[in-house]
């Protein structure tokens, strides 16, 4: 999610990238930010309606690589700008995401407010939004927590990789909850954005195989979902070790599936949400939470899994629904950080972009 593709389309590594965009990695951003706002959808309106629906199968199989897979992405082209002086990588690693976590969270406040408002008071709807600027706020805990995956792995950058990567490892397996999101979600997650940094060249022969045998591909794809939804519906998924591992493995289906689609450019629309990924990620809340309370109420559609369905298709268009009518309302600050909020030299034509 968090990354512009700058290799060539085949999927050549990293380090050869030349400045076009990947197209499996485009999918396969796609596909994550697709199973995010799914999984947002299904499980608020699983809550509110207190019942399940058929949804809630798909929900649960991509749980253990959902989002492992978005930060083993997210660290894949981090090697092309590491060595850049402090003041450039801050400006794109850290000012860039706080820019729009104060941004959008203030914005989902101005919506909620007046509820937490109704149930405590003014003065606590008040704590709670300076609150949210140590304990991220509802769906906006990743944009806060990837600046600190890219600062902690700058300062960590001469020390053995392999030593990096075993702790986060380890930090992974020990499910730490301590009920700080950051410190849990940093335990669970850096072990993937590591992985996606250290091992992006093994990652881009992957999927440089998988365009190369297909075949063999979509037999590895078949043996990964049954393995995969064995373990999570017997309810070995969470456990210490196999976690890791379903997430690592997930993380390489989806670019492997993200690489075939490429191959054969299906499903192109796919392509488009990965490369709009974070402005789906930004806008989705508010259609989303709209259409879900609608439907809750009206009983428009009686079968929970539908009305999750359309709660997910309905969250994803209506943010892109949202940006495009921010761009033809020069609102486009919303979506792309002023000028003003640099702190270092822009380039030219440079749009929202999770990272360079």
């Amino acid at each position: 999610m968090t990354l512009n593709g700058t290799s060539a389309a085949t999927g050549r590594p990293a380090s050869q990238a030349v400045g076009e965009r990947v197209d499996w990695v485009d999918y396969a951003k796609g596909i994550c930010i697709v199973m995010v706002v799914m999984m947002h959808s299904v499980l608020g309106v699983e809550l509110a309606a207190g019942q399940t629906g058929f949804m809630h199968v798909l929900v649960a199989f991509a749980k253990p690589f959902r989002m492992p897979d978005f930060f083993l992405i997210s660290g894949l082209f981090l090697r092309l700008v590491i060595g850049r002086d402090w003041r450039t990588y801050l400006d794109r690693k850290v000012v860039h995401f706080a820019y729009f976590y104060v941004l959008w969270v203030t914005i989902q406040f101005g919506f909620k407010a007046p509820a937490f408002a109704a149930e405590t008071s003014w003065s606590h709807a008040g704590f709670l939004y300076l609150e949210s600027f140590i304990e991220p706020f509802g769906t906006l805990w990743f944009i806060y927590l990837l600046p600190i995956f890219f600062v902690v792995t700058k300062l960590t950058r001469n020390i053995t990789p392999l030593a990096i990567w075993a702790v986060a490892a380890a930090l992974e397996m020990a499910h730490v909850v301590t009920g700080w999101t950051v410190i849990d979600e940093f335990c669970a997650r850096f072990v993937y954005f590591y992985s996606g940094y250290l091992f992006a060249d093994t990652v881009f022969a992957l999927a440089d195989r998988a365009r190369a045998e297909p075949a063999r591909a979509l037999a590895g794809l078949a043996l990964w979902a049954i393995v995969n939804g064995s373990l999570v519906a017997i309810g070995y998924g969470e456990w210490p070790l196999v976690s890791l591992m379903l997430g690592v493995s997930g993380a390489c289906a989806i670019v492997t599936i993200g690489t075939l689609l490429a191959r054969m450019h299906w499903l192109n629309f796919l392509r488009f949400c990965g490369e709009h990924s974070i402005v789906i990620y930004l806008a989705f809340f508010l259609p989303m939470a709209s259409t879900r309370t609608l439907l809750l109420k009206t009983g428009l559609i009686h079968d929970i899994g539908a009305v999750s369905l359309v709660v997910t298709v309905v969250g994803i268009a209506g943010a892109l629904l949202i940006w495009r009518a921010a761009l033809m309302a020069k609102a486009n600050f919303l979506f792309e950080r002023p000028a003003a909020f640099w702190i270092a030299p822009k380039k030219a034509g440079r749009v929202l972009q999770a990272a360079e």
